[in-house]
């Protein structure tokens, strides 16, 4: 390890930000990097612990204490090889995962956790500014062809890795742009886009292929592609919204959050779009979900001028520190403060909407809402809820976003044409252990099997699917498995 007594030396310290204040000025990031010696003393905090759970805690198994030793040593050649070892796209992880490795992280049992994600980001950027990120080309080509549908990071992994085994892929992505959800979901302010294209040029250098507005099952035939190539992985995502089915969902305002967001991304990058436009500007905003989406339509709000913002959570408030049912290395369900709230939000839990109020123009002014009371079980968990006497009011509401989750992949077109089992959920059926489908040479990765997820698990799902399509067309694979990184080193 770097350094024995580092973590009882340094305490745990983040990047600093610009002020609120400034940062809604614009859509740029505006966390800063940590100066060098900064970045020697957080590195420096890890333990190099005999049985690091924060392995366990990462959906990738990043070999995380060596990386950070390296860090320490500033080997950053050496850093970047283990990190790049387990992880196609750090540089996507270190600016939007939720860190589940911190969680799991043994010096979180008494003292704050090491800052694993912002060492994983700046270990990326430092490549790339050394001139460590390579495009990596087989030697060798199988003359196998792979299409993998969907550009987002499950379908980036699964290409990447599927390239790098020496098949020749090409993505289909029904947008104009590839990236998916980090394209046309993630605000700018967290994940500019120069970042995913700097990722897909050198995709392209090693070799991949890919095809924008194509949306196969519409303009591209499924039935080709199974003639053409040897194996197909579907990677299209969970894209359909959960619906609040109250009175007065048709009226003007009432939105779902991916349509604000995807296109203000859009509005940022300068690309046209033939839908209304959907504005805050100078409008009282709702809300409706208390997660990562619902958190992104905030932060998009404020930077265009809402007169207002309230975020409503169905959930009780989370405890802000561990509690008995939430032990160590769990992942807690925890109150979460992202950087948009810091702009700026009403936040209010336990709170149902019961109708959406208009005008004489069919335009949304109100909400009916009410308090709800949560029963909590003996786990410690909310079990169901009741509606508070009296608790119910209207309040202002010229804009309502729906941000509460996704129910599982569209199923039109595509995915009915092919026929392709789906599970109770909604979701694509293939186990974790093939990836398969119940149509041979048809595999799936990514939320389209698993349901909405994140980022690290998508990377993850496409990275052994990889493993799984390299096995059906060669008899073995020469991908590692996650559960196989802890070789990389020996």
């Amino acid at each position: 390890m770097g350094k024995p007594t580092g973590f009882l030396e340094f305490t745990r310290e983040l990047p600093g930000k610009r002020s609120p204040g400034e940062r809604v000025k614009n859509y740029k990031e505006f966390v800063e990097r940590l100066d060098e010696t900064k970045l020697n003393q957080q590195a420096a905090r890890c333990m190099n612990c005999g049985v690091p759970f924060c392995h366990n805690g990462c959906p990738l198994g990043n070999i995380i204490p060596e990386f950070n030793d390296a860090v320490y040593r500033k080997s950053w050649a050496e850093a970047y090889e283990i990190l790049s070892a387990t992880n196609n796209f750090p540089e996507f992880t270190g600016r939007i995962c939720p860190a589940p490795c911190e969680s799991a992280c043994v010096l979180g049992i008494n003292q704050p956790p090491v800052t694993i994600e912002e060492i994983e980001k700046h270990i990326i950027e430092i490549a790339f500014d050394k001139g460590f990120v390579l495009p990596k080309r087989p030697n060798l080509r199988t003359g196998k062809k792979i299409a993998v549908i969907g550009s987002g990071p499950s379908g980036l992994a699964a290409a990447a890795q599927l390239n790098y085994a020496g098949h020749m892929v090409t993505i289909f992505e029904r947008d104009d742009a590839p990236g998916g959800l980090l394209r046309y979901g993630i605000p700018d302010f967290k994940l500019e886009k120069w970042v995913i294209d700097r990722r897909v040029k050198l995709m392209e250098e090693e070799g991949v292929i890919f095809k924008c507005n194509a949306n196969v099952g519409v303009d591209v035939s499924i039935n080709n592609l199974l003639r053409e190539y040897n194996a197909i992985v579907l990677a299209g995502g969970s894209t359909i919204p959960r619906d609040l089915s109250v009175e007065g969902r048709e009226l003007k305002g009432v939105h779902f959050a991916m349509e604000f967001l995807k296109q203000q991304n859009k509005r940022v990058s300068n690309k046209p779009f033939s839908e209304e436009p959907i504005l805050a500007t100078g409008k009282h905003v709702v809300v409706i979900g208390g997660g990562d989406t619902g958190s992104d339509c905030v932060g998009t709000s404020n930077r265009q001028g809402a007169a207002s913002i309230t975020q409503f959570e169905l959930m009780p408030k989370p405890p802000e520190q561990r509690t008995p049912n939430m032990p160590w290395p769990q992942y807690p369900m925890l109150l979460k403060t992202t950087t948009s709230h810091e702009e700026g939000a009403n936040r209010q839990w336990a709170v149902a909407t019961k109708k959406f109020i208009g005008n004489e123009n069919g335009e949304l002014v109100k909400l009916l809402i009410v308090d709800l009371e949560w029963k909590i079980g003996a786990d410690g968990r909310a079990v169901g809820f009741e509606e508070i006497k009296g608790s119910e009011r209207e309040i202002p509401c010229n804009l309502a976003f729906l941000a509460m989750g996704f129910l599982h992949a569209q199923q039109e077109g595509l995915v009915k044409q092919l026929e392709v089992e789906l599970d109770e959920r909604g979701n694509i059926r293939a186990s974790e252990k093939n990836y398969q489908t119940n149509i041979q040479k048809v595999f799936t990765a990514g939320d389209m099997r698993r349901g909405q997820s994140l980022v690290v698990w998508a990377i993850s799902e496409g990275r052994e699917c990889a493993r799984k399509v390299d096995e059906y067309l060669m008899g073995a694979t020469i991908l590692e498995s996650k559960d196989q990184s802890y070789l990389v080193n020996i």
